[in-house]
């Protein structure tokens, strides 16, 4: 049988640097779309060991032409759009270009792909912030109203729907994958669990003693990356085009977080290395965001394998890890 080819955009970040290396352990050859800059960032790629493996192709979501000659010299079988503006805070500040990389990249993404290489499998990164506050605390299913309350997720919301859209209109086999809060050790240090594992890291081993951060109280759904990239792959193998959510089911506060983290690395009174910063702060913030992944343990035998506890575990330790090999201090991260 001839060799799978894939195309990932945002290959540099979290979950392209984990899919890249499911697939490229399932036989395929990977394409890995990046920007064109003069020093390209490979730290995820490098931890994961995959870099050599992967073929990078130079392209830009904003750019539709680089995006048809992307597709036209390599003809994926699958194509999986994870590329975007990701931190939502940015998106207020920032909200023409996460239109411009979420929204309308996606369309530019999905017609080259229609005259290029219309029998790929198209997967698009859609996120549970498109709920926004509308579940109220109760579980999100793939029927639950959407609500968007940033920028960020009005975007992915035009992206789910063309996604949609392309599907219907065009007979293309196209999937929106609804994911819920993933993390893992390689999670860009401005989200906030990253920014509390290194910051615990940091505390623990002497060379910080504050982290500063926003509202303690909003609820996640946090899942690791690593078993959320093998959902989206399975999504692509099924007879069928289909939208599903990927979720734990369970909720934790940042605070649950800050609690978990510091009692890990053995220390107790943890509020007095917490700064309340109001500059951390959303113009808007979803109080509770919980999935119900039921349609996918159904329909794709998926479940997530690593407990909430693990997850932060695996985390801190990365960053203790990390920073103790460091033969610099590594500045404490400004977002």
């Amino acid at each position: 049988m001839a060799e799978k080819t894939a195309l990932i955009t945002g290959i540099l970040g979290q979950d392209g640097g984990y899919l890249a290396k499911l697939l490229l352990a399932k036989g395929y050859k990977v394409y890995g779309l990046v920007r064109r800059h003069t020093n390209p960032n490979f730290s995820n790629t490098d931890y994961l060991g995959i870099t050599s493996k992967i073929e990078f192709v130079a392209g830009d979501m904003t750019d539709e032409s680089s995006l048809m000659q992307v597709v036209r010299n390599t003809r994926p079988d699958e194509v999986y759009n994870l590329a975007a503006q990701s931190f939502v805070g940015a998106s207020w500040q920032q909200s023409k270009l996460t239109t411009e990389v979420n929204a309308l990249g996606v369309l530019y993404l999905l017609n080259a792909i229609k005259l290029f290489s219309p029998t790929a499998k198209f997967y698009q990164a859609s996120t549970s912030e498109m709920f926004g506050n509308s579940s109220e605390g109760d579980y999100c299913t793939e029927q639950t109203p959407f609500h968007p309350e940033s920028p960020y997720a009005i975007a992915k919301l035009y992206a789910y729907w063309m996604t949609n859209n392309f599907k219907e209109s065009y007979g293309m086999f196209c999937v929106n994958g609804i994911l819920f809060n993933h993390e893992s050790p390689i999670r860009g240090r401005e989200f906030v669990t990253r920014k509390i594992s290194d910051g615990v890291a940091r505390i623990k081993l002497g060379s910080q003693n504050k982290i500063s951060l926003g509202n303690l109280d909003t609820k996640r759904d946090w899942g690791f990356a690593g078993d959320h990239v093998e959902a989206m792959w399975m999504m692509l193998q099924q007879e069928e085009p289909d939208n599903y959510i990927v979720a734990t089911g369970e909720t934790y506060s940042i605070k649950d977080f800050l609690k978990e983290a510091f009692n890990y690395v053995g220390i107790e009174d943890w509020e007095k290395y917490v700064i309340i910063d109001p500059r951390f702060k959303r113009p808007t913030d979803i109080k509770c965001l919980r999935g119900d992944y039921s349609k996918a343990k159904e329909k794709l035998g998926w479940e997530p394998r690593t407990s909430f506890k693990n997850l932060v575990k695996m985390m801190v330790d990365a960053d203790i890890e990390r920073l103790s090999q460091a033969k610099a201090p590594v500045q404490e991260s400004k977002f």
